[in-house]
């Protein structure tokens, strides 16, 4: 559960993180090589290192347009906000977080969602950003995802959704709890209306998030070492005072072990994404 972004940082940084080069803290500097870049550069290679592979996060809006046919985006449910059904008051009030959160990113909450096409085969796109407040999961986030359910399935088109998350969020204590199950009644409505879903795990995926729909596609994938553990790394090795692997947690042991059905380098994802959606076509 996270309650913010400073302490998911801490929480459920990658063991890859560990290792950056000491000194290097431009947000353009390659934690895994030390190569820096213009972000110019960094576009072009839509974000991953071109010496080392590593991935760069990625904001919903550039994964978006990423991923989506140029102008075929139409964002849906954009006006949603989170109320502060707690009071919730830490170091600061949750209100005044969630306005810094949206000044900082331009964005409503941590999920974008709306119609696409991909490679001209239409879909749904539930598109997460880590930057808003961790991406944590409260009750609009639920909700804007089951509302893109309910919109793949009145579409009879796939829904494609991008994970990048911190968990549930602690400012909406059981409300943010409860969009575990609500979002996976929502892909069971969907199942049943003969639609599929398409999971993307990027990094991180972690707690809530990856306990409940981002677990559940019918295909799930996982960029290159994406960390995708309930609880990260360090916690579990504090909790459990057991050495671990230096892959726990990471898209590659999950791999192994059964938990995702492939591993796609950023720039192989949008073709990727459109056969699978042709698939799901013809399969219809």
């Amino acid at each position: 559960m996270s309650a913010g972004q400073g302490r998911v940082d801490v929480e459920i940084e990658s063991k890859r993180a560990e290792h950056a080069p000491a000194g290097k803290s431009h947000p353009n500097t390659c934690p895994g090589c030390g190569s820096h870049y213009r972000d110019d550069e960094l576009a072009a290679s839509l974000r991953v290192c071109p010496q080392c592979g590593h991935h760069f996060p990625v904001g919903a809006r550039d994964r978006i347009s990423q991923l989506a046919d140029q102008g075929s985006f139409a964002e849906e449910d954009a006006e949603l906000r989170s109320a502060d059904p707690l009071a919730f008051f830490d170091l600061r009030p949750y209100p005044e977080r969630l306005v810094e959160a949206e000044m900082e990113t331009g964005l409503g909450d941590a999920i974008v969602c709306g119609g696409a096409a991909i490679e001209g085969e239409e879909c749904r796109l539930a598109v997460m950003d880590f930057a808003f407040m961790g991406g944590s999961m409260g009750s609009v986030v639920g909700e804007k995802f089951a509302r893109a359910c309910e919109s793949a399935s009145a579409g009879a088109v796939p829904l494609v959704s991008v994970s990048a998350s911190g968990g549930a969020r602690m400012q909406e204590g059981i409300l943010a709890l409860m969009q575990l199950p609500k979002t996976i009644c929502a892909i069971e409505e969907l199942h049943e209306s003969g639609g599929a879903l398409f999971s993307v795990l990027t990094h991180p995926t972690t707690g809530g998030v990856l306990a409940s729909y981002a677990s559940l596609g019918d295909v799930v994938l996982a960029e290159p070492g994406a960390l995708m553990s309930f609880a990260g790394p360090r916690v579990v090795a504090q909790t459990t005072r057991e050495k671990l692997p230096d892959d726990f947690g990471l898209a590659e042991s999950n791999y192994r072990f059964g938990h995702l059905d492939a591993i796609v380098p950023r720039g192989e994802l949008r073709p990727t994404l459109s056969r699978l959606l042709r698939l799901f076509r013809k399969a219809a």
